[in-house]
C-alpha cells in the first residue's frame, strides 16, 4: 500500500505543480508528501524531481515514470467514474427467465418498454416453464408462477394467481358440472404438465390426481382443448378470465378454488443490487400495479 501512496503523491505533485497543492488535494501535510517522494526515489534508485524554491521540474527518468503512472491513475479514475455511472443508470446485459405464456403476454412488453427508456441496456430473455437455477445458469432474475419453494432467493409478489377449473358450455351439455372434488373422477380432465390439480378444501391445501385422454404441457393448448369441449381443465386465471366473461368457458368448483398462488419476481440475495436489476424490478412492479388497476 505504501508504494501506491508514494506513486499517487508523485503524480499529484507533478499534475498540480506544487507540494502544497498536492497535499491539499490528498488531505495530508506538505511534509508528508515530501517524505513519500523521497521514499519513492529511494525505492526506484533514481531522482524523479528537481526541487527549487519556486518550482519543481521532472528529471528525464521522472518524465518517463510520470507518463506511465499518469495513465495508470487516469485509468483508475475512469474505472471509478464508470462504476459511479453504472450505479445511476442501467447498462450492460440484463438476463432474465420467465414462464412462456405469462412472459410473452405480460412481461415481454414491459421489458421492451424498459429498454426504450434505457438505450444502453442489453436484454436477454429466456422463455421456459422449466425451473431455472439462477446463480448456476447466470441469470439476474426470474419471473415465476405458483407457490414458491423455500430457497435462498429474494422474492417479490407481482400478481395474484388463482387456479380456475373450467369447461365449455358444449362440454356441460353432455356432462353435469362437478360439485365436489370426488366428482372429478367422473369427468374427462385435460392433463397438463402435472396430473394433480391443486385446491383449497376448507382452508387446507389439497391435491387431487386427475386423468383423461388428453395430455400436454402447453397452457394455450389446454385452453384450446377446453374451449372445443374436450374436457375440464385447471388453468391460472390470466388464461381463462376473458373467455369466462364471454361465456365461452364456465368455471366450476369455485368453493374449492386455490388462491394462495401468485406470480413472483425472484433474484439472488446480494447486499447491493446493480442498477439494471434494481430499476427493472421497480419498473416491473410499478407497471403491473397499473395494469391491475386498469383491469
Amino acid at each position: 500500500m505504501n508504494r501506491w501512496d508514494r506513486i499517487e503523491a508523485f503524480v499529484e505533485v507533478v499534475r498540480l505543480g506544487t507540494f502544497s497543492a498536492a497535499a491539499r488535494h490528498l488531505n495530508v501535510s506538505s511534509s508528508h508528501i515530501s517524505r513519500l517522494i523521497v521514499k519513492l526515489e529511494q525505492q526506484l534508485g533514481t531522482q524523479l524531481l528537481y526541487r527549487t524554491t519556486r518550482q519543481i521540474k521532472l528529471t528525464e527518468t521522472g518524465q518517463i515514470y510520470y507518463e506511465h503512472c499518469r495513465h495508470m491513475f487516469d485509468g483508475f479514475r475512469e474505472a471509478e467514474a464508470a462504476i459511479s455511472d453504472m450505479q445511476s443508470s442501467p447498462k450492460g446485459v440484463l438476463k432474465l427467465t420467465v414462464g412462456t405464456t405469462f412472459g410473452e403476454r405480460y412481461i415481454a412488453p414491459l421489458v421492451n418498454d424498459f429498454m426504450l427508456r434505457h438505450p444502453q441496456l442489453e436484454v436477454r430473455i429466456h422463455f421456459t416453464n422449466r425451473r431455472v437455477e439462477l446463480i448456476e445458469e447466470g441469470y439476474d432474475l426470474a419471473v415465476r408462477m405458483g407457490v414458491l419453494e423455500d430457497s435462498s432467493l429474494i422474492a417479490r409478489r407481482l400478481w395474484d394467481r388463482n387456479e380456475r377449473v373450467v369447461g365449455s358450455p358444449e362440454y356441460f351439455s353432455r356432462f353435469s358440472p362437478p360439485s365436489t372434488l370426488q366428482d372429478l373422477n367422473k369427468h374427462q380432465c385435460l392433463v397438463g404438465s402435472r396430473d394433480r390439480w391443486i385446491f383449497s378444501d376448507k382452508g387446507v391445501r389439497r391435491e387431487v390426481r386427475v386423468s383423461g385422454r388428453w395430455h400436454g404441457n402447453s397452457g394455450l393448448a389446454l385452453l384450446d382443448a377446453s374451449l372445443k369441449g374436450l374436457g375440464l381443465t385447471q388453468l391460472p386465471d390470466y388464461y381463462v378470465e376473458e373467455h369466462i366473461k364471454k361465456g365461452e368457458l364456465i368455471p366450476v368448483l369455485g368453493d374449492f378454488q386455490f388462491k394462495d398462488s401468485a406470480v413472483w419476481i425472484v433474484y439472488p440475495r446480494h447486499r447491493h443490487l446493480s442498477p439494471k436489476v434494481r430499476m427493472f424490478i421497480d419498473f416491473l412492479v410499478e407497471e403491473i400495479e397499473k395494469t391491475k388497476h386498469q383491469g
